[in-house]
């Protein structure tokens, strides 16, 4: 059985959304293009920015399956769970891993989730 690839909002470099087998990939998300300073506030952000990509393919955080979220101060772990428990919808908390990285962008502290799997919203 062969799946269409569905690509959305793409450039040469990458696309913010791509569906595939009844699963939905994001891009890496940050607070990019704001003034956000503490992480609670881009964690915050970051998270808004999801469910809008979510919204425009029929999908929600309910479905979420996998999360990768980079930090960039480890230190921060604390402050960005304390966001993060508050968004993920009850009873459907992902399988998900917290790393220390370099971000593009020394004013980032966070991008997450680079490579999330959410199930398409037909999809139960």
């Amino acid at each position: 059985m062969t799946h269409t690839i569905q690509r959305h909002r793409s450039n040469a470099r990458m696309s913010k959304i791509v569906q595939h087998g009844g699963l939905i990939f994001l891009c890496g998300q940050t607070s990019s293009g704001t003034a956000l300073a503490r992480i609670g506030d881009q964690t915050s952000e970051v998270l808004r920015r999801i469910d809008a990509l979510l919204a425009e393919v029929g999908s929600d955080r309910s479905h979420l399956l996998s999360a990768t979220v980079y930090l960039n101060q480890i230190e921060d772990f604390a402050a960005l769970n304390a966001v993060w428990e508050a968004w993920v919808s009850n009873g459907c908390a992902p399988a998900s891993t917290t790393v220390q990285a370099n971000l593009a962008s020394t004013n980032l502290l966070i991008e997450c989730p680079q490579k999330p799997q959410f199930k398409g919203g037909s999809i139960h």
